[in-house]
């Protein structure tokens, strides 16, 4: 499995990238600054959607994710999108939840747990009903979305971190940090907040520094769930999100037996490296050597291996073929 990228050109709509697929197939794709596919043409596989094979559709999309990621390494636009696939994203939050105490991880997590719980013990509640259309109780996924936060005083930054919320007329002490809540509305400046936190990230880059210790979890939406119905139709209940913007990472699960609470956090922190794992496969790339494990990490990434002979079975953790 093997990617190759090379930058082509760059105007005012976005930047042209040449990928050569695993099958030594050339492909030239246009990447919008914002991340949005712009142009892609290709010379190896119908250019009909409804005429491609499922591997030849993966290829395209491989191409896609590729080109994506390719950008934003080698230029540092924000192209991968939804964060939530991206992974380094993915992987700051794995660190973040396996730093937490037992007591912070069912904070965020607890209605996670105590649903999966439910299904092997009688005396756990359901924290969310399953709908009565769901062909089974266990037709079902489990969803929680976690988004990422920063506490610039973990950083090397912190003095800096403060002094540019002078600047801005933010309060950074810990009685506000602690008090504050989005709740708030007006009583909270969001745009002078959203300034500095663009400034210190700069200062960072320019001074070629390391933010990822002061990376936290900012919160989580409520439990929510994937459910196929009796004519195999797929719905998706609401969730309560904290923040206006897309997740930093989702914690998808079918029903499973989630043992003890510590067992259960260390299974999340391994199925977030599984994602890890599942975003570099299916931009065509081989995962970095951390990340070269076997398990169930994103549901669409798992139901590709199974239906797809391109991709060895990366769930199953008998598999001998899975990595170079």
């Amino acid at each position: 499995m093997s990617m190759e990228g090379t930058i082509v050109g760059e105007d005012d709509r976005g930047i042209g990238v040449k990928v050569i697929d695993g099958n030594s197939e050339n492909h030239t794709v246009s990447v919008g600054f914002d991340g949005k596919i712009q142009g892609h043409s290709q010379d190896g596989y119908p250019d009909d959607p409804s005429k491609r094979n499922p591997e030849e559709s993966e290829r395209i999309h491989q191409a896609r994710k590729f080109a994506q990621y390719y950008v934003y390494c080698e230029r540092g636009y924000d192209t991968v999108k939804p964060r939530r696939i991206h992974p380094e994203r993915i992987n700051a939050v794995r660190v973040a939840i396996a730093g937490l105490s037992e007591s912070e991880f069912e904070q965020y997590f607890g209605d996670l747990y105590h649903q999966l719980r439910s299904y092997d013990d009688p005396g756990t509640d359901r924290v969310i009903e399953v709908p009565s259309a769901a062909s089974s109780p266990e037709s079902v996924l489990y969803r929680k979305n976690v988004y990422l936060g920063l506490d610039p005083f973990e950083t090397e930054f912190s003095a800096e971190a403060e002094a540019i919320a002078a600047r801005h007329g933010l309060d950074l002490s810990l009685e506000q940090l602690d008090t504050m809540s989005l709740e708030e509305g007006s009583t909270i400046d969001l745009d002078g907040w959203e300034a500095a936190s663009r400034e210190l990230g700069t200062l960072a880059d320019a001074a070629d520094g390391d933010l990822s210790d002061g990376l936290q979890i900012a919160g989580v939406s409520s439990l929510h769930m994937a459910y196929i119905d009796g004519r195999g139709e797929e719905h998706v209940t609401d969730a309560d999100e904290p923040f206006d913007r897309e997740p930093d990472a989702r914690i998808e699960l079918p029903v499973m037996d989630a043992g003890s609470l510590a067992e259960f956090q260390d299974y999340v922190n391994h199925n977030l490296a599984c994602q890890v794992r599942d975003s570099f496969v299916r931009m065509g790339l081989e995962p970095p050597e951390p990340f070269q494990i076997l398990g169930y990490g994103e549901f669409e990434a798992a139901e590709q291996y199974k239906r797809l002979e391109m991709y060895p079975n990366y769930i199953d953790p008998e598999e001998q073929h899975a990595f170079v």
